[in-house]
């Protein structure tokens, strides 16, 4: 019980380091262009866009190395991978259309 608390920290820990490092560096990107999306629609599709890069993150790489070891640990198909991974890159094209 006390892996499965520690993995679940883990995993919140992890979302939102990786998501702060991740938003600055896309905003920062953005900023090189002259284009703020801060406080705006964009800035919510660029948080929407981050979340399929961590959550492929996770199930690819990051849950093999965790507290919870589990035999139905398996990674994403490369079919999900393809498909989360260019959603994402959607959403950080388009929205500096939505400031």
């Amino acid at each position: 019980m006390l892996r499965v608390i520690l993995e679940l920290f883990r995993i919140i820990t992890i979302i939102l380091i990786i998501g702060m490092v991740m938003g600055f560096i896309i905003n920062s990107i953005y900023a090189i262009f002259g284009i703020n999306v801060e406080n705006t629609t964009g800035g919510w599709i660029v948080a929407m866009g981050i979340f399929p890069l961590v959550y492929v993150l996770y199930k690819n790489r990051l849950q093999f190395s965790g507290f919870y070891k589990n035999g139905g640990q398996v990674k994403l198909s490369n079919r999900a991978t393809t498909i989360l991974l260019c959603s994402s890159v959607l959403m950080l094209t388009v929205a500096p259309l939505f400031r």
